[in-house]
């Protein structure tokens, strides 16, 4: 393997003065399952509310398949004039009461992982990272007009409590984070994750919601103080906007009592598991097949 120090450059002074704080790490990439754009949503609210400065800054150009995800370009009359660029980076945030920690964004490497988890991980052993942080949003039979369930994974089982029990044992292609995550355990040190179970007729829409609630589970896992109110109020303005949307819809209503249904029962019995994809009902499914097409599908 090649170095992993050669992947990233960083700025000394504030690299520094994050020393001996021992800093959470919250990874957050894009391109993997985001239902509700929960991991995306998260990075971004974090940047907005929190005070930032970029800490370490990764060579993308190694880590980027550009024929996988082209850059979007904008050509005007007669030339070239504007192109999307690409940044892998991690910045160092400071929480409400200025406790310094660590935010890993960008775009999920195509390419090296082992290489970029090493480098990831060796930045957490020189800075004492106190522990690897991830969240995201998986698209559930769940109904909007309940609370968030979330389901918390980490390298120490023993830090994991209070799961909904709705999800036994599965296997699905992994991501960069899984594979992040893992190899912390591998090196002794703490990764923990908190997956937001996303309604799966709004999982191609912003839930902020479900960012809500995730971002509740890692400032509580990290001892950190994020400002909630702004947050709050977009999710307190998206459901109203979803029971506008949906008023004139004779068939939601019933689509929305029976996941609640579900929700109440599975909630109270603490069952194993959610049922079959053909017990979701046929009501959900036809609800999902009368919405509109995305854009790019409307002839």
């Amino acid at each position: 393997m090649l170095d992993p120090k050669l992947l990233y450059t960083f700025d000394p002074d504030l690299w520094e003065s994050v020393r001996g704080t021992r800093p959470a790490l919250i990874h957050l990439l894009d391109g993997y399952i985001d239902a509700g754009s929960v991991t995306h949503a998260t990075g971004r609210y974090l940047l907005e509310a929190c005070e930032h400065e970029v800490l370490v800054e990764f060579d993308h150009d190694q880590l980027h398949d550009y024929r996988s995800r082209r850059p979007q370009m904008v050509f005007d009359t007669n030339q070239w004039v504007g192109m999307t660029d690409y940044a892998l980076v991690i910045h160092r945030l400071l929480d409400a009461t200025g406790k310094p920690f660590l935010l890993f964004t960008g775009p999920e490497p195509d390419t090296q992982w082992n290489r970029a988890a090493a480098a990831v991980l060796g930045i957490a052993e020189e800075l004492d990272v106190s522990s690897l942080i991830t969240v995201s949003g998986v698209p559930m039979a769940v109904p909007h007009t309940r609370p968030t369930l979330v389901t918390a994974h980490a390298t120490e089982p023993e830090t994991v409590s209070g799961n909904p029990m709705w999800i036994d044992r599965v296997q699905i292609p992994g991501s960069f984070s899984h594979v992040l995550e893992y190899r912390a355990g591998q090196a002794g040190r703490l990764g923990q994750g908190f997956v937001a179970h996303v309604p799966h007729y709004l999982a191609q829409a912003g839930f902020p919601q479900a960012t809500q609630a995730v971002i509740a589970r890692l400032a509580r896992a990290a001892g950190l103080v994020i400002p909630m109110g702004e947050l709050a109020e977009r999710a307190a303005a998206n459901l109203a906007s979803i029971d506008s949307e949906t008023a004139e819809d004779a068939d939601f209503p019933a689509v929305v009592q029976a996941l609640e249904e579900q929700y109440d029962r599975l909630s109270s019995s603490g069952a194993a598991s959610v049922p079959s994809a053909e017990e979701l009902g046929a009501a959900v499914e036809q609800f999902l097949a009368e919405q509109d097409p995305p854009p790019d599908f409307r002839r």
